[in-house]
């Protein structure tokens, strides 16, 4: 038998919660008496017996650390001992829904009634059960699972606020409403947009986490803003004022004379809002002084002189 994280397509860092929605999916789509799917049968079985393994806490625990198969056979006599509390099959004959088309390999006993590797709730909902569920429960509408997604939205749309356009696993396409300064990784519940509900039970949620797409510009540190203005050598060493970008336009920026290149400059309120009723972040520019691209021979000859005239040393605190 092949791996069960494989046959029910989980990673082995899944939830029990994830190997169960991953099961009951699964089971549905290629149980015998209502699948069309090619193979249907030896799927159906297939993925019954990777349930029994990584759906029973212990039995996952086991085949983790190596100690019994795919299958749950011990991988050395010495484990032996721990399989002989199966006790049952149910196989084909049984009163009621037809079975003919599968057998589960019980394990030992669940305390609800059932067992190992069997979801007897399940059960009621696959064989729509008359009156009562697997274990004599009667049977309840049950609430669909909830769906996870990503909205990727720029700064610019985080900053003011808009829409961002998110295909859901149910394969629903949606805008989703993206506040005015939410923050990355907040998490947005859009309330019956999950999974379908069983049996006139409500359906899920969809948990939708933003994340901001990167800029060209700007660097996000928390509600801050950081980035590189490029400035000339003579507006460095006169000063001047330069237009430097934000997330909501061009801004005036003055640059003091002998301004060196790495000096930062803060300009308040121009990076984040805050979604709540805090001040939003800061917009941080670091100066970097950009020479010209073409050599200049009075440049260099005034460079000349500086260093044989007015030598200065800028890593003398290094040392």
């Amino acid at each position: 038998m092949r791996d069960p994280y494989e046959v029910l397509g989980l990673a082995k860092t899944a939830s029990a919660a994830e190997i169960k929605s991953a099961y009951r999916k699964l089971a549905k789509k290629f149980h015998p008496d209502q699948s069309k799917e090619p193979r249907a049968k030896e799927r159906f079985a297939e993925i019954n017996g990777a349930y029994e393994i990584i759906g029973d806490e212990k039995k996952r625990g086991e085949f983790d650390r190596g100690e019994i198969d795919a299958e749950g056979k011990p991988r050395h006599p010495g484990f032996e001992d721990l399989m002989r509390g199966r006790r049952g099959r149910a196989r084909q004959g049984a009163a009621g829904p037809d079975f003919q088309h599968f057998s589960f390999d019980f394990g030992e006993s669940d305390p609800r009634g059932g067992a190992a590797g069997v979801d007897p709730d399940f059960l009621s909902e696959l064989f729509n059960l008359g009156g009562a569920g697997a274990g004599g429960r009667a049977r309840a509408s049950l609430r669909g699972d909830d769906v996870v997604a990503v909205a990727t939205v720029p700064l610019a749309v985080a900053a003011a606020g808009g829409s961002a356009r998110v295909t859901l696993p149910t394969g629903k396409t949606l805008d989703v409403a993206i506040p005015v300064g939410v923050e990355d990784g907040k998490q947005i519940r859009l309330r019956g947009q999950g999974q379908p509900g069983l049996r006139g039970g409500p359906a899920g949620d969809a948990l939708v986490t933003v994340r901001y797409a990167p800029h060209p510009l700007f660097k996000v540190e928390g509600r801050d803003l950081r980035f590189d203005l490029p400035i000339t050598l003579y507006e460095a060493t006169l000063g001047a004022k330069v237009r430097a970008p934000t997330l909501s336009g061009e801004v005036e920026l003055t640059v003091p004379p002998g301004a060196s290149s790495g000096r930062v400059m803060r300009l308040r309120g121009k990076g984040l809002p805050n979604a709540g009723d805090g001040a939003p972040g800061d917009l941080f520019a670091t100066l970097r002084i950009v020479l010209p691209n073409e050599t200049d021979p009075e440049l260099e000859a005034l460079m000349r002189r500086w260093r044989d005239e007015k030598p200065y040393n800028p890593r003398s605190g290094l040392a």
